[in-house]
């Protein structure tokens, strides 16, 4: 019932709220054919963001199958690992996890450091376990993928398409099914410490179970979805939306789009992964003035009003005095790998966007989801049709499904 319930949310988000001008790349397939249910922009360049990991556990998992790691294997925290920036667990330098524990971090809390820490445990450096990345993205047929480091930092070479992603998570689903429950979990624990995952459709989309979010400011909100009904499973990919809520939208709109496409909707469709013509390479952009993230875009300071002198006579000098708005430093987003938290509320300070994933206001105590609906309402009126508008067809059956 609760997931019924917040998965009718997401789509009255979706049917009212206004779409960006340039939505991302959007994918999506059926896993057991690679049958393409929608495409959109698929084979446009893009920042990856933790959606790199998708790779690093993949090689990982192959190290496992060839005998050269296990499970109860112990791996060590270097000072290179120990300098990521967050998203990370914070190991000190010769910290050790098992690797069951570090696949938990990397895939569950998208830990920066432990990435860097299974990337050396594979191939003693992480410029060596690049080399395997590429070369294993090549292996698979990810045409227009190039990978600059293990944990999705950001790096002007590594880009990505929604199309090559789709054939990673083909392979990772198909070749190491005994691996799904690591997708699946919305949640692990570190001793009494308790890390939730940012794939929020594992917890409102009915079947949901996988794959990966990403963000960085420069490529937006990924993620790589998953779910299964009736012997089906479908995978969608999503990438460069602005706010976490928006990218949660319309994942679960194409989802639920691919489990409408069936039978003798898809009985001229010949189009998979593999034959679906290649389009025109485009330049990899960055959403980084789009973005709704404390940090991305820092506000801008609001100008103290001049003082002004009382009136002649009055012997005195009184001064209205107007508090300037900072641009706080010590909250920005993550550059990679987790995703930025709402940010404290503090002070009456109502400029930029700097408050809260979803853009509100640092002095805004209004109830969450009035923050949402209003900075989702509040998006520029210059759209064109989106995705999830597009999908609105079959709004009738789904309110049906799940009401």
């Amino acid at each position: 019932m609760r997931r019924s319930t917040a998965f009718v949310t997401l789509l009255l988000l979706a049917a009212f709220a206004p779409r960006q001008a340039d939505a991302g790349p959007a994918l999506v397939f059926e896993l057991s054919n690679s049958k393409v249910l929608f495409s959109e922009d698929a084979d446009d360049l893009w920042y990856p963001a933790s959606l790199t990991k998708i790779m690093t556990a993949y090689i990982v998992f192959g190290e496992i199958k060839a005998g050269r790691l296990n499970l109860k294997s112990k791996i060590s925290c270097s000072a290179t690992a120990h300098t990521q920036p967050p998203s990370k667990i914070g190991l000190p330098v010769g910290g050790e996890l098992t690797l069951d524990k570090a696949l938990q971090a990397l895939i569950v809390k998208s830990a920066n450091d432990v990435a860097v820490m299974l990337a050396e445990a594979v191939s003693g450096s992480t410029e060596a376990f690049v080399d395997k990345m590429n070369a294993t993205a090549k292996s698979l047929g990810m045409e227009r993928t190039r990978f600059a480091n293990p944990n999705g930092l950001p790096a002007p070479s590594q880009v990505t398409t929604a199309r090559d992603l789709g054939k990673l998570a083909r392979a990772i689903i198909n070749e190491y099914p005994e691996y799904a429950h690591y997708w699946t979990k919305p949640e692990m624990h570190l001793g009494k410490i308790r890390l939730a995952s940012h794939n929020g459709l594992l917890r409102s989309f009915e079947g949901a179970d996988g794959l990966k979010t990403g963000f960085t400011c420069d490529s937006g909100f990924n993620i790589v979805a998953t779910a299964s009904r009736e012997g089906r499973r479908v995978v969608a990919i999503v990438l460069g939306d602005v706010t976490s809520a928006e990218r949660n939208v319309r994942a679960a709109s194409l989802l639920e789009h691919g489990f409408q496409q069936q039978g003798w909707k898809q009985l001229f469709n010949s189009t998979t992964l593999d034959n679906m013509p290649l389009s025109a390479a485009v330049p990899v952009r960055s959403v980084r003035k789009e973005v709704t993230s404390w940090g991305c875009n820092e506000p801008k300071k609001r100008k103290a009003k001049p003082a002004t002198a009382a009136k002649k006579g009055d012997g005195k000098k009184s001064v209205k005095k107007e508090g300037t708005v900072a641009s706080p430093s010590s909250q920005r987003a993550p550059e990679g790998g987790g995703e930025p938290r709402p940010a404290p509320i503090t002070g009456r300070s109502r400029g930029g966007d700097a408050g809260c994933v979803l853009g509100a206001a640092p002095g805004d105590h209004a109830p969450a989801r009035r923050r949402i609906s209003t900075a989702l309402a509040g998006r520029r009126s210059s759209t064109r049709q989106s995705t999830g508008a597009r999908l609105n067809a079959g709004a009738d059956q789904i309110f049906q499904r799940n009401g």
